[in-house]
């Protein structure tokens, strides 16, 4: 049992890391990117735009709390 939850701590702090935002803004891309792509548009440009999106949010809490 010890091990599953060491398994599952890992890929916690791998995932959600520091910041617990940057990873719910990621699911919510690859969310976004599932409805367009359900809609037969174009999904491509969808997960870049959240990623560029996500690191601008978390730099601009960064600075702010320095």
């Amino acid at each position: 049992m010890r091990y599953v939850v060491a398994f599952f701590r890992f890929w916690w702090d791998f995932i959600v890391g520091d910041d617990w935002r940057v990873a719910a803004s990621i699911i919510a891309g690859l969310a976004l990117t599932a409805v367009v792509a359900g809609s037969d548009a174009a999904a491509w440009w969808v997960m870049p735009v959240a990623v560029v999106l996500a690191l601008f949010a978390s730099l601009r809490r960064a600075v702010r709390s320095a």
